[in-house]
């Protein structure tokens, strides 16, 4: 039996080009893992196999892959930084029991590397923090490190400081055993000098590990009194300690280096040996029932108990479709059948693969604690629970976000609408943020997803992959509709025709509701007037016409409906007959609610340079967006804004050319809110003449 002790399952994850791919790359030079190291910008490195991942020079999905450190088995997912891929950061820290937040030595704390540092605290991921590229013009560990703290809310503990910054950069010294290393310019990771602290440095390093040993004490009572009276921990009792507070997120144990350089990573590979826990130090996941309430059993990392493993990944390669599967509690084996929870069906489990990024090893077993990717799964989808058929127990499911902008396509040429077809089926499998509608009247295909650059890459990835050319249209915002007066009203359906008939009778009110608040029905009927049994049928008639507004035939949202009284015949009153009246009761009474066209406004996050920060805000009011703050930083202005999606298409051209190529920015949903008067009026004009 392995020993879950020496397992640590990691994910690399931060801002786009902080250098995450690069920074695994060395650790899979370093584990021995490859021999030859690619290069992001030679669109060479292991993890980013895609080809669109080699030509953008960024990540899109998260790649798996397995190494071992000091005798430690390592399993890393390296992550994109991209917003519009954070889904995939999402479902990694679902399944993750630690995590290396990398920054920018010269670009600190930057948009998306705060989304994700806010996903990772809702997952409660315990972290270690690299600050990279320290050879960089403008690299300043000690301005990252206040960054952290007050952007972040974070709080770093130092571990190891820089000997040099920028292209002075050859080392670094670890604070616990005052130990200098400096790397020779050969770029190779293993040539380095041990040495003494700097004489220029010792100052620095005594106060800031007086700090450190300070803040680690803090964990444990008994050394933090033996401390106050003046004895000196030992090296073995301050890793215990920072370790526990690690795992406890009381603080982040902070490295640094280029990675680029082949400098510091090896500090960081003990980091996350010392200090992040192992499968069996994070808390049991908790087990639902199908409704998503929690039953109160968890799932303990035991290999021993019933098989407990959550599907966080589907990926379609040449082999067929890769599950990729944490393994909570248990044991997995080679044809075992496993029971989906979510749709009730045994699965057979084909072969178990160890993955190294795009290549694979196949295994017999696989253990509590460990990632695999299973072949043969046939029904599962992301976030469905495989458990023993023996003990059923479902893990708590993941939620997705909605897509919030859609485009229109058709394949070039008619004799691929079936390749489209299976090749959209496989691509839904494979990103829960992405879905594919087909509208019934003009028997379109609608991609819907996260924004431009994920519906460009699936455009892409059709053509590439699949085989599939496609006409793009232009791309469409989600608009919603909702109600904003409450009104009451009667609908009487009746039917005669021949032996039984039809008839049901609704009186109810229908009211706004806050936003985010969805649909709601409650039936307040006494005396039988409607009878009980008919009450489902009448909330399912209403909650089936939200999906088509009265305006645009967008969704409708945040209203509630009250059943107050009506009638019903001993005879021709049926479940079907009073789904129809609430059918019809929808169209006649939402129009008179007063509906209003809702758009959807994303949360900005841009940076420029400060000689741009008058034309960066003046294009954001021109795109109705409201600037909620700036903060100047060492290298350029943080602007944060919201702003309608509908004004942000080609956003990024345009932010590119007022700050010659230096601005870059992350957009993500925040609220949906009314649409100004005129803008309304038009989106419902086109959607008038579109049906004509």
């Amino acid at each position: 039996m392995t020993d879950l002790g020496r397992y640590r399952n990691i994910g690399i994850f931060a801002h786009v080009d902080a250098g995450k791919t690069t920074t695994t790359e060395r650790i899979l030079k370093l584990t021995g893992k490859i021999h030859k190291m690619g290069e992001v910008h030679d669109g060479a490195a292991t993890t980013d196999f895609m080809e669109q991942e080699q030509e953008r020079g960024i990540t899109i999905q998260s790649a798996a892959t397995t190494t071992y450190w000091k005798d430690h088995r390592l399993n890393i997912i390296d992550t994109p930084g991209h917003v519009d891929f954070t889904i995939e950061v999402y479902r990694s820290l679902k399944v993750l029991d630690g995590g290396v937040g990398v920054f920018c030595g010269s670009g600190g704390v930057e948009p998306q590397s705060e989304t994700n540092w806010r996903y990772a605290n809702d997952s409660k991921v315990a972290r270690i923090i690299f600050v990279n590229k320290l050879d960089r013009v403008g690299a300043d560990f000690y301005n990252v490190v206040g960054q952290i703290k007050e952007v972040l809310g974070a709080k770093p503990l130092i571990m190891v400081i820089p000997i040099g910054e920028q292209e002075n950069f050859k080392g670094i010294v670890d604070l616990l055993t005052r130990k200098s290393y400096i790397w020779d310019d050969s770029g190779d990771p293993t040539k380095f000098v041990e040495g003494d602290v700097p004489d220029d440095l010792k100052d620095k390093v005594e106060q800031l590990r007086e700090e450190m040993i300070e803040t680690a004490v803090e964990q444990d009572e008994d050394v933090m009194a033996k401390y106050l009276e003046g004895e000196q921990p030992d090296e073995a009792t301050i890793k215990r300690c920072i370790r526990k507070g690690t795992i406890s997120l009381a603080f982040f144990p902070t490295f640094c280096g280029s990675a680029f350089k082949n400098k510091g990573v090896q500090a960081v590979l003990d980091g996350v040996v010392d200090y992040l826990p192992s499968p069996t130090e994070v808390p049991p996941q908790p087990e639902v029932d199908l409704q998503g309430n929690e039953t109160g059993e968890l799932a303990h990392v035991d290999a021993s108990k019933p098989l407990r493993a959550l599907a966080f990944k589907i990926m379609d390669d040449r082999y067929g479709a890769l599950t990729f599967t944490r393994i909570y509690s248990g044991t997995l084996n080679k044809g075992m059948n496993l029971l989906n929870t979510f749709s009730g069906k045994e699965e057979r489990v084909g072969r178990i693969i160890e993955m190294h990024a795009d290549s694979r090893e196949e295994i017999e077993s696989a253990q509590a604690g460990d990632i695999v990717a299973l072949l043969g799964m046939k029904t599962v989808q992301t976030g469905h629970t495989l458990c023993d058929p023996n003990s059923p127990a479902t893990l708590e499911p993941m939620v997705f976000p909605d897509p919030v902008i859609s485009v229109a396509i058709e394949p070039k040429d008619k004799a691929t609408v079936d390749k489209l077809g299976v090749a959209l089926g496989k691509m839904v499998k494979e990103d829960p943020s992405f879905h594919v509608e087909t509208d019934q009247e003009s028997g379109e295909t609608i991609l819907k997803g996260m924004g431009e650059l994920h519906l460009d890459i699936k455009c892409d990835i059709l053509k590439r992959t699949h085989g599939v050319e496609v006409v793009v249209g232009k791309p469409q915002v989600a608009y919603r509709e909702t109600v904003t007066q409450t009104i009451s009203d009667v609908y009487t359906h009746k039917k005669q025709s021949g032996g039984s008939g039809q008839f049901a009778k609704i009186e109810y009110t229908i009211e706004p509701l806050e936003a985010g608040s969805g649909f709601e029905f409650e039936s307040k009927v006494t005396g039988g007037n409607v009878p009980r049994e008919f009450w489902s049928a009448v909330e399912k008639g209403f909650k089936v016409s939200t999906e088509k507004g009265v305006l645009a035939e967008y969704p409708c949202l945040d209203f509630k409906v009250t059943l107050i009284d009506g009638a019903s015949h001993s005879v021709d009153s049926s479940a079907v007959a009073f789904e129809i009246a609430s059918r019809a009761a929808y169209r006649q009474s939402i129009p008179k609610a007063g509906p209003q066209l809702l758009e959807p406004v994303m949360h900005i996050d841009t940076f420029c340079p400060n000689d741009n920060v008058g034309d960066v805000i003046g294009d954001l009011s021109r795109r109705r967006g409201m600037i909620k703050s700036q903060d100047s930083t060492h290298s350029g202005v943080r602007i944060k804004a919201e702003a309608p999606l509908g004004e942000m298409f080609g956003y990024i051209g345009d932010l590119r050319s007022m700050t010659s190529g230096r601005g870059q920015f992350s957009m993500e949903f925040s609220h949906y809110a009314a649409c100004p008067s005129n803008i309304s009026e038009q989106i419902i004009s086109e959607f008038q003449k579109r049906k004509k």
